[in-house]
C-alpha cells in the first residue's frame, strides 16, 4: 500500500517536490482557490503554518480550477495572489485536478485513504487532509471547517 511519502508533485516554479522529505512531519494538504467564498481560509491556514511549522507541521496548497472555475489564473498569478493578499509562506503547488480521470495521483491516494460524505469525490475547494507523522492516519475535513478548528487534531498528531 502506498503512503503519502511515495508521491511527488510540482511547485508553482515547476520544481519537483518529493513528499519523502516530509516523513516524520504532520502534513496539512488543501485544495485551494483564489476566487472562492472560502478563499479567506488562506489566512487561517497561514496562521496554522506560522504557529506549528517549527513543531513539525507542513502546510501545502494545491490550487484547483475544477469548482466553478474559481482559480483561473496561471501558477505564478495564483502564488502571487496568495502571498500578496494573505501573506502565505507555505508551499503552493502547481494547479491540478482533484477529481476525474486527470486527478493528481496524490489526490487519488488521499480520496481513497479518507473518504468523505460523498465517497471519493472532493466536494469543493478547501477540502483539507491532515496526515500523521508516520503517514498512517489521514483525517479529512469539509471545506466549511475553518482551519483553526483543526488545531486540536494538529496538536494531537504533533505530540505522537
Amino acid at each position: 500500500m502506498a503512503k503519502i511519502y511515495d508521491f511527488k508533485a510540482l511547485t508553482t516554479k515547476g520544481q519537483e517536490l518529493d513528499f519523502a522529505q516530509f516523513e516524520g512531519k504532520v502534513l496539512l494538504i488543501v485544495n485551494t482557490a483564489s476566487k472562492c467564498g472560502f478563499t479567506p481560509q488562506f489566512d487561517g491556514l497561514e496562521k496554522l503554518n506560522q504557529k506549528y511549522r517549527d513543531k513539525g507541521l507542513v502546510v501545502i496548497g494545491f490550487p484547483c480550477n475544477q469548482f466553478a472555475h474559481q482559480d483561473p489564473g496561471s501558477d505564478d498569478e495564483i502564488s502571487s495572489f496568495c502571498r500578496l493578499n494573505y501573506g502565505v509562506t507555505f508551499q503552493i503547488m502547481q494547479k491540478i485536478d482533484v477529481n476525474g480521470e486527470n486527478a493528481h495521483p496524490i489526490y487519488k491516494y488521499l480520496k481513497e485513504s479518507a473518504k468523505g460524505t460523498f465517497g471519493n469525490a472532493i466536494k469543493w475547494n478547501f477540502t483539507k487532509f491532515l496526515i500523521s507523522k508516520d503517514g498512517s492516519t489521514i483525517k479529512r475535513y469539509a471545506p466549511t471547517v475553518e482551519p483553526e478548528k483543526l488545531e486540536k487534531d494538529i496538536e494531537e498528531m504533533l505530540s505522537q
